[in-house]
């Protein structure tokens, strides 16, 4: 099963809002977070710094967002600004804008109301890896009948370390709506922990775990227990690079593309880039379309640079390809000449 957040994700179309990098009541040594996130107090929209509300709105304008997946750090820890940060999203865009949360602690009812009240829709709790198989009974049991009763539609979000029938038994049971399983990853956050666990690289993977030694991946033994339901959505590491990823930057490019930017599979916007006075253009009459005049160089479509230094119109130029976020980092330079 796919939920709403989730096929929203699937089109590229959630805003990753991080709000708070600190985790003050667990250490997972499977914490993805690297040194930029981790333990830090900026806020980040997708790629882009947070300093005020509109960078919040504009980032989400720019990709044409349809919701907003809130995450950290650990959210519930940051309330004020969790909830405040909802709130915005939900007065600029309206209450089909959807938004989830993902969080590592149970929180209680007050933070479920403030939650609700905020705007979230969908709440993913993230119960501590030493506790699955003895959830029932406990807070983390609690706090789902308590997410629904406060108007959130409560579920499970947890990483893909081993199949575990509990969370089937939760499922059956009406306690939470979906369980998402993400396939266990290393990152240059937790590399060194994981190994001491005993983990590594899957061959010809670059994030995706292996058995630990020698077993059966946790891929193969999660599908083979837990796949099969009809509530459980196994989320793979390519699907999540080639597929999420980029199709969120297509959204940007087509959101941000000039007339004469072209939009790669991969979701990068190519042009032309040449330091000719912009008066050659106009004198050769070229379409104002096709070209637009910066500080001390002309942006041009690709095509026509090719042509214009084929025929001897300039001198030279590069095809630029660059990625269409709030930054525009550059992915490669061709020379022209």
């Amino acid at each position: 099963m796919i939920s709403e957040g989730c096929e929203q994700c699937a089109k590229g179309g959630k805003l990753v809002l991080f709000v708070y990098g600190y985790c003050d009541q667990r250490d997972c040594f499977y914490c993805p977070l690297g040194e930029n996130r981790k333990n830090v107090d900026q806020v980040y929209a997708n790629e882009r710094p947070v300093e005020s509300d509109e960078d919040v709105l504009e980032e989400a304008h720019r990709m044409d967002a349809l919701g907003a997946s809130v995450t950290g750090g650990e959210p519930q820890e940051s309330m004020g600004r969790t909830t405040r940060y909802l709130s915005l999203l939900k007065d600029e865009f309206g209450e089909d804008f959807h938004t989830h949360l993902y969080t590592g602690i149970t929180g209680g009812r007050e933070n479920m109301r403030r939650l609700s009240e905020a705007g979230l829709d969908e709440i993913r709790f993230h119960p501590p890896y030493e506790q699955w198989g003895d959830l029932h009974g406990t807070e983390w049991e609690e706090i789902l009948y308590t997410a629904r009763e406060e108007g959130l539609t409560p579920a499970f979000e947890i990483p893909g370390i081993r199949a575990e029938t509990e969370f089937l038994e939760f499922l059956d049971e009406g306690a939470a709506d979906f369980c998402n399983v993400n396939e266990f990853e290393m990152s240059q956050g937790n590399y060194r922990r994981m190994q001491e666990q005993g983990f590594e690289l899957r061959e010809g993977h670059m994030s995706a775990v292996e058995g630990v030694d020698g077993e059966r991946s946790s891929r193969e033994n999660i599908l083979d227990v837990m796949g099969s339901h009809e509530k459980v959505y196994f989320c793979t590491s390519v699907f999540k690079d080639a597929a999420q990823h980029r199709r969120r930057l297509k959204r940007m490019a087509r959101t941000v593309r000039r007339s004469f930017d072209e939009i790669t599979d991969d979701g990068t916007l190519v042009y032309g880039k040449t330091r000719t006075p912009p008066e050659r253009f106009e004198d050769l009459g070229v379409p104002k379309e096709y070209y637009t005049v910066k500080s001390d160089h002309v942006e041009v479509a690709w095509w026509l640079l090719e042509e214009m230094v084929a025929d001897g119109d300039i001198d030279a130029g590069e095809i630029v390809e660059q990625y269409p976020t709030y930054n525009g980092t550059v992915v490669e330079r061709t020379p022209v000449a």
